[in-house]
């Protein structure tokens, strides 16, 4: 009887290779048989079925044909999971000849079950152990990135402003310069690897005990080590110290902005690259101002002869005081715009505006002659 792979996945039959590649790491998750309440038969079977799906060429032949080719090898060329099982638990099979096809993503999706860059039993499976090429080799010795956070006033964050901070971080040894050697310290084979750069071990996982391959952690993966390490860095070619660093908030910044100091995070091991500084910026409310955008919006108030009649007014900016005309008949609600009295743009010439919504106040309370004057002014048609 034909197989259903897709339904063995729980996949569709659109599904992308990125949905078929994640059905398959749940359910290996889920059956794999050296888990509490793993199932080997159903894990056989999904695997099968990723197999093909996993593979372009080999699903295209599946959708048009289904498994009616599979005797005559169709999908064979072929992964035997009971092999691959017995090679991890020591059996010692090897697999010179095993055709992989497309599923080179298959190390990483095995490196993510029983964690990554392994080899089982005797031999490689893959090549060079479970786990892409790019998971391999690779050494960790770049410096930190280091975060903090930092609150500005309104018009600090308008108008840019200088911050002195103090850090605590890992900052590259002066003595050796970032080297981790003594100075004329030769350099000298690796003892722990041999001068290979990687350490081979075994590893407990859940298909049994896998060699494993890592960097070695005294030479980083070069090999070779100072014969004299730096006594003031023990050979880290970096130490824990504080720092002050001035940092330069530009004009224009808003809530939330985040600024980088490339190179101001943490020195990395023996003179590799240091990390970047991330600065989060918060700016306080203004009780007066309101920013949106690169604008500012504020309120005025002015009385009804005002309106009617018209006049000036004096109003308040972040540059300053500044005179504003009012026509006469101006309506409540009307805006006026000052132009260029806004926020500095950040990282770009020119500022925003400033406008100044009119609010015509209605008096709550009238003396007798002001009543009088209203009334009058009402027979006349106001």
């Amino acid at each position: 009887m034909s197989k259903d792979y897709y339904n063995i996945l729980g996949v569709s039959k659109s599904a992308s290779k990125e949905e078929v590649k994640k059905a398959f790491r749940e359910k290996a998750h889920l059956f794999h048989p050296d888990k509490k309440g793993g199932d080997e038969k159903k894990f056989k079977e999904i695997n099968e079925a990723y197999q093909v799906l996993g593979n372009d060429e080999k699903r295209k032949q599946y959708d048009q044909f289904g498994t009616t080719f599979e005797a005559q090898g169709g999908f064979g060329g072929g992964m035997n999971w009971e092999d691959i099982m017995r090679q991890a638990r020591g059996g010692g099979a090897t697999y010179s000849n095993v055709d992989f096809g497309d599923l080179g993503d298959l190390g990483d999706i095995l490196g993510d079950l029983f964690g990554g860059g392994f080899s089982a039993g005797g031999g490689s499976v893959f090549g060079g152990g479970f786990g892409s090429s790019r998971n391999r080799n690779r050494t960790q010795t770049r410096g930190r990135d280091l975060e903090i956070n930092i609150t500005l006033e309104f018009k600090e964050a308008v108008f840019g402003v200088k911050k002195i901070i103090e850090l605590h971080k890992l900052a590259t040894c002066e003595k050796c310069n970032g080297s981790g050697a003594e100075s004329g310290s030769r350099t000298v084979t690796c003892k722990a690897c041999g001068g290979q750069g990687k350490v081979r071990g075994v590893q407990r996982t859940i298909l049994g005990n896998v060699a494993t391959v890592a960097i070695c952690q005294d030479c980083l993966g070069e090999g070779k080590v100072h014969e004299k390490k730096c006594a003031k860095c023990e050979g880290q070619g970096r130490i824990k110290e504080k720092k002050d660093i001035e940092i330069k908030i530009p004009a224009g910044v808003d809530d939330g902005t985040t600024l980088k100091m490339t190179g101001e995070g943490e020195a990395g091991l023996r003179g590799a690259r240091t990390g970047d500084l991330y600065i989060h910026l918060h700016v306080k409310p203004d009780p007066y101002f309101r920013r949106e955008n690169d604008n500012i919006l504020t309120r005025e108030e002015i009385n009804f002869s005002l309106a009617a009649l018209g006049g000036e007014i004096e109003i308040k900016t972040i540059d300053g005081k500044v005179s504003l005309k009012i026509p006469a008949g101006t309506p409540s609600g009307k805006v006026f715009v000052l132009r260029g009295k806004g926020v500095p743009h950040f990282q770009h010439h020119g500022s925003g505006d400033h406008l100044v919504q009119i609010e015509v106040k209605t008096p709550g309370h009238l003396t007798k002659r002001q009543k009088e004057l209203l009334e009058e002014l009402g027979e006349e048609g106001i």
